[in-house]
Parts: C-alpha cells; structure tokens; sequence
C-alpha cells in the first residue's frame, strides 16, 4: 500500500513539473510572438507589456536593457531607470549606460548624468558625447572642463553631424558645429563677464553656420542686452 501511494505522488510530481515546463515554454512562445507582432505594429505600448512578461518568465540582462531603452525613447525616464537602476556598473551593456545617462539628464539629476557620459566617453570618444559632456558641465560649473570637451567637439565633428534642440514647440535640428559654438560663446561669457563682445562673436559664428539657429539668437539677444544696458552693481 505504502509503494502504490508512494509511486503515486512521484508520478503527479512528475506529471505536474512537466505540465509547469510546458505551459511556461508555450506561454513564452505567446509572448514572443505578441512581441513580435507589437513591434510590427509600432505598438510601444505593447511592446513594453511583451518585454515585461517575457522577463519574469525567462529574466534576461540584455532584454532588460532593451525595455529600458524603450522606455526611455518613449520619455518614460522614471519606469526607465526604475528598471535598470541608476547605479555605476563595470559590467553595463553601452545601451544600459546611455539610457542612464540620458534618462537622468532628463530627470535634471545632472552630475549622476555626468558619471554615465563620462563612462561612455571613456569606452569610445566621439562628438556627440563631447556636447553632452559640455552641456553637463557648464550647468554644473565646470567651464574650463566644458571648454576641453568643446574644444574636442568642434575639431572632430563633421559636417553632417546634427544635434537636436527643443526650446521651442517644434523641435529643430542644427549642424553640431553650430551647437558647439553656440556653447563656446555661454562658456567664454561664464568664465569672463566683462568681455561680452568675445562671446557674442563665437556665437554669431555659430548663425553663420545655421541663420536658424534659434537658441543662438536667444542668447546673442540675451547678450547684446546685458551689454547695451549692464545689470547695476549690488
């Protein structure tokens, strides 16, 4: 009697193992494929409900990341970081990294930003990172540092290198150049407030390359004003 319950239950173990096995490999297999048909359907939605279920199935690093890209393009900074944490990691993936350098930055977390661009920029320097390294800096006030990144940025951006800019309802896009120097001209004023003219200069170099450039012309406005009629002295 004993045996019979006993092979019994070994065999309901089994069978119920077997059946947990395969409904967690079909249920996979759905979502997957739920997955697959989101992206094809541009759903973001739905293909950040795929993504979730898929890791508490089968939790894997590189989907994790994934997901936190897309949360972060689709400007769901938070569930983004919630989602990969914010921490500085050896081991992170470039994608992990750049979505916390850009989900904190437009979290106005400036310096934890600052620690991610920098990482990035260490594994492999480019111009992009040189304007976002500069733009970090000069709100933290590390003008002489902006001003090195700066300095990289317009020796090694090439003509057809943009860089996005949203102050205005429609967001527009400039040749990197011009954004360097447009940054140059706020960095020179910031670091000597007495030579106004120097830095409207670098910042009518940057119109020249874009007559468009709408920030430049704010602050060449900005500028000129503070010139014509200087704050008085507290």
């Amino acid at each position: 009697m004993k045996k019979t319950v006993l092979v019994v239950l070994i065999v309901t173990l089994f069978s119920g193992s077997i059946g947990y096995s395969q409904t967690k490999t079909e249920l996979e297999k759905h979502y997957q494929a739920f997955y697959d048909q989101m992206r094809l359907q541009g759903d973001v939605d739905g293909v950040i409900n795929a993504l979730t279920h898929l890791n508490v199935l089968s939790p894997s690093k590189e989907r994790n990341d994934t997901l936190a890209y897309i949360y972060a393009n689709d400007n769901q900074h938070l569930q983004a970081l919630n989602t990969i944490g914010i921490e500085k990691i050896d081991s992170d993936s470039d994608l992990a990294v750049q979505v916390k350098a850009i989900s904190l930055k437009a979290l106005n977390q400036p310096k934890r930003s600052l620690e991610q661009f920098e990482i990035l920029n260490t594994r492999e320097p480019n111009a992009y990172l040189a304007y976002e390294l500069a733009d970090l800096k000069v709100q933290l006030g590390d003008n002489a540092g902006a001003m090195t990144n700066v300095e990289y940025g317009i020796a090694n951006a090439t003509d057809d290198m943009k860089y996005a800019f949203y102050e205005r309802q429609q967001p527009y896009e400039v040749p990197l150049k011009a954004a360097f120097m447009h940054i140059k001209g706020l960095i020179q004023y910031n670091m000597d407030k007495n030579n106004i003219d120097q830095a409207i200069a670098t910042i009518d170099q940057a119109l020249q390359i874009d007559p468009n450039f709408n920030l430049a012309s704010l602050s060449k406005q900005a500028l000129t004003s503070r010139k014509v009629a200087p704050q008085e002295k507290k």
